[in-house]
C-alpha cells in the first residue's frame, strides 16, 4: 500500500496520529509539505513600491530561505512523530495541485479537516475541498478535535 500524507501546518498532528493506527507497517509512507508559492510572489513585487519607484529589499533571509526551513522542521516533526520509515517531500506551488499531482500514484491519501471545528460545510476548507472533489484514490479525512454541536442538533 502506498500512502500519502499531507502534511499542514495547523493539521498535521492528527493526520500522523490517525494514520499510524490504520496503516500496516509495511506500508509506503510519503509524507508531503506543500509551501505557497502566492506570498512569495506578492513579496516579490514588494520592492517595486508605488509607481513603480524602486526600494531596497527587506532585511534578513529571502522568504523561500525561511519556507525551506520551516518545512523541512516541520517534515522533521511529523515522521519523528510517525514513528516509522517515511519519505518526506517539500513542494511549492498551489497546495491542492501539487498535492493532486503528489498523490496520482497513491492507494491513499490522509488529510485532515481544515475549516471550522463544528458540524457542516464549513468544517473543510477550499483547498481540501478541492481535493476531495479530485482524489485519483482513497482518501482518509480525519477531525483534529471533536466539532462542535450547538443545541445537541445537528445543522
Amino acid at each position: 500500500m502506498r500512502a500519502l500524507i499531507w502534511i499542514s501546518e495547523h493539521t498535521w498532528q492528527a493526520c500522523i496520529d490517525e494514520a499510524r493506527s490504520v496503516l500496516p507497517e509495511d506500508a509506503d509512507v510519503t509524507l508531503l509539505h506543500v509551501a505557497p508559492s502566492d506570498v512569495e510572489e506578492l513579496l516579490a513585487g514588494g520592492p517595486a513600491g508605488l509607481l513603480g519607484r524602486r526600494r531596497a529589499a527587506p532585511p534578513g533571509p529571502p522568504p523561500r530561505a525561511i519556507a525551506t526551513e520551516e518545512a523541512e522542521t516541520l517534515l522533521a516533526a511529523a515522521r519523528e512523530r510517525f514513528g516509522q520509515p517515511a519519505e518526506i517531500v517539500s513542494r511549492r506551488g498551489r497546495s491542492e495541485r501539487e498535492l493532486l499531482e503528489a498523490c496520482a500514484n497513491a492507494d491513499l491519501l490522509v488529510l485532515a479537516r481544515d475549516g471550522e471545528p463544528r458540524l457542516g460545510p464549513a468544517s473543510i476548507g477550499p483547498h481540501t475541498r478541492f481535493v476531495l472533489d479530485h482524489a485519483p484514490c482513497q482518501v482518509l479525512l480525519v477531525w483534529t478535535q471533536q466539532p462542535r454541536r450547538s443545541g445537541g442538533k445537528l445543522p
